[in-house]
């Protein structure tokens, strides 16, 4: 119910509003006599008159908010008692007389100047009421008093940035007040579609603007499936960046303006909102399902894909709030779709990755047992997957685990078991690992020399666990996972260095210090130098990258030559003859053997093995290419 009090002196209204009810009391009508209600048509025609456009060339050219703010509000409380007024005379006599007709042709007036008004200032402003601006000063405002100190007192960098509001968010705030008082009273004089088609028209010529700058493009799954990798790329990461600012600033910014000039009315900031966002929201999160569908290698797309499933998943709850509407629903399920469309092309990556280990069937072998190209390459897409454990985690929880019977059953001594309670990223990623370890492992038996095979999966498997430890892998696997393996990577070196060297170490005697014959040492001798000639010849060109490895394998190895050799060669030297016949048996001395084992092991590899050049990285990627391509 609104009560009005009417002064005789100054012939207007007073008026309470209480309720959105037009209605008006019997009483209350009787208490106006038909001189009052005509004094106050008239004082409101005067200031209605004035602002006529089509009466006064001055109100042509001028705005009222503008021109006087005084004014403007003057003018805001005469529409709102004329409307009040003529609710009074609707159910008496007087709702077919001269001054009810007057009164409507006033508030035909009136209602067009505020359209004319509100367009002009919505559209003089848009700078002011960007939505990056609108959205800053919101969120300066929503957090200024919570910043303070228990005692009511602001901090000193508080009551800085205070003092730092500039006057371009002063004047944000006016044209916002200004705007309402309009919108407010337009709705209430029932000229809301007036108001609204104006706000349409101007704010959403912004939203698609900005979602243009953006870079943000209407196309379609032929088109996007059409682009180079390189392009889409380009397109992609520019999305990454336009999705953040968008949500922040662009449609965070509308939707704070929209509730502020029609807080009135629910149903009207709504429909606003909806009618505004919903084209340059659908886009923006439509982009993403047209790459998850699109047709791209694992290598270029997963990580991309995750990315952006990364930026929706985590500005989710941004999302849900800035189109809580229901209106709106569409833009939210599409933001969902884009997340299922994304999930799944993960899954068929993963899958593809998997695959593509299965069938590398190349069978050139990497020089000196050294570190195959599906070994590094696999282990930098594995790296750079572990750095997605959280979003990972949450993709492939209910994805069914691994099929075993596509590997031997010797390889299942790892921690991939059905009763496994790790979590289902790391038994995928284990499972991965173990799918490449299995692979090298048939790859290993194309080396004619046995025991280049094993130092080749000494080798690889050392480098899985490298990189295990220097990344999130290893969060992953955990330090069971690792202990495991690196007793394997021990098996294989000792493999390598029994067959490689285990005649150099049988032409010793087991106890070196024994007293023999002249004969028998030099036969000791002839047998040590001809099994360490042609070991070594074999072995100068073998690679171990690793250097901890190589260490490890160089001291296992002088353990077992150069300390036995040297006690050997201290006890018989003497005892094969003259000088003449121990340069012909003696060929080698300790430190001999000793220099020539520090030298191993450090052959230059070429490309295709250990090279960590951007080169041979390029080559490793062209590699990969032509797998996933067959």
């Amino acid at each position: 119910m609104k009560s009005l009090c009417f002064s005789p002196r100054t012939a207007s209204f007073s008026i309470s509003r209480q309720s959105n009810s037009p209605s008006l009391s019997t009483t209350a009508r009787r208490r106006f006599s038909q001189s009052a209600i005509v004094q106050a048509i008239d004082a409101a025609a005067a200031i209605i008159m004035k602002w006529d456009a089509e009466t006064s060339a001055y109100a042509g050219v001028t705005s009222l908010f503008h021109e006087s703010k005084r004014e403007a509000m003057q003018f805001i409380k005469s529409v709102n008692e004329l409307q009040d007024i003529m609710h009074l005379l609707v159910p008496d006599q007087y709702s077919g007389s001269e001054k009810f007709s007057q009164a409507q042709r006033l508030m035909q007036i009136a209602m067009k100047r505020l359209q004319k008004e509100f367009y002009q200032i919505l559209s003089t402003n848009r700078a002011d009421l960007d939505p990056e601006s609108v959205s800053t000063r919101s969120s300066r405002t929503s957090t200024s008093m919570s910043d303070y100190d228990d005692d009511g007192s602001p901090d000193d960098e508080i009551r800085t940035a205070g003092d730092s509001i500039t006057e371009l968010e002063d004047v944000s705030s006016t044209v916002m007040s200004d705007l309402k008082l309009i919108a407010d009273c337009m709705i209430a004089s029932g000229y809301a579609k007036e108001c609204i088609r104006v706000y349409k028209i101007i704010r959403k010529s912004i939203i698609d603007e900005g979602i243009y700058k953006l870079g943000i493009e209407k196309l379609s799954s032929s088109q996007v499936n059409k682009m180079d990798w390189d392009v889409l790329d380009l397109k992609i990461k520019n999305w990454l960046d336009a999705e953040k600012i968008s949500l922040r600033t662009l449609f965070k910014g509308e939707r704070i303006l929209c509730d502020h000039l029609f807080s009135s009315s629910d149903s009207i900031k709504e429909s606003c909102f909806a009618e505004i966002s919903k084209e340059g929201a659908t886009l923006l999160f439509g982009f993403p399902e047209l790459v998850a569908k699109a047709k791209k290698s694992p290598m270029e797309k997963m990580f991309r894909v995750l990315d952006m499933y990364t930026a929706i998943s985590e500005d989710w709850q941004e999302i849900e709030t800035i189109f809580a509407f229901e209106s709106v629903s569409a833009i939210r399920l599409q933001a969902i779709n884009s997340l299922v469309r994304l999930s799944e092309s993960v899954l068929s990556l993963l899958t593809d990755f998997e695959s593509t280990i299965h069938k590398d069937s190349s069978k050139a072998m990497t020089p000196g047992g050294g570190l195959h190209r599906l070994t590094m390459y696999s282990m930098d897409y594995l790296t750079l997957l572990a750095d997605y454990g959280n979003i990972l985690t949450d993709i492939i929880s209910d994805w069914p685990p691994p099929a075993k019977s596509s590997l031997p059953e010797s390889f299942f001594d790892s921690p991939v078991s059905d009763d496994s309670p790790r979590p289902a990223i790391s038994v995928r990623i284990a499972w991965l690992i173990l799918v490449l370890l299995c692979k090298l492992d048939c790859k290993s038996k194309h080396y004619k020399d046995v025991s280049l095979s094993y130092l080749f999966l000494a080798n690889n498997l050392q480098h899985v666990i490298s990189r295990v430890r220097a990344s999130n892998l290893m969060y992953l696997l955990g330090e069971e996972w690792i202990t495991k393996h690196e007793a394997k990577v021990r098996q294989f070196a000792a493999n390598y260095e029994r067959l490689a060297w285990g005649q150099v170490f049988a032409s010793l005697p087991e106890n070196p210090t024994a007293s023999m014959t002249g004969g028998k040492a030099k036969e000791h001798f002839m047998k040590f130098t001809s099994s360490f000639e042609d070991a070594y010849s074999k072995q100068c060109s073998c690679v171990v990258p690793d250097v901890k490895l190589r260490d490890e394998i160089k001291a296992s190895i002088g353990t077992k030559v150069v300390a036995v050799y040297r006690e050997f060669y201290d006890m018989h030297k003497s005892t094969v003859g003259e000088e003449s016949s121990e340069k012909l048996f003696v060929r080698f001395s300790p430190e001999d053997v000793g220099n020539y084992l520090s030298e191993l092991f450090f052959a230059t590899v070429s490309s295709g093995s250990s090279s960590t050049s951007s080169s041979t990285s390029s080559q490793h990627h062209r590699y990969m290419r032509s797998l996933l391509r067959a």
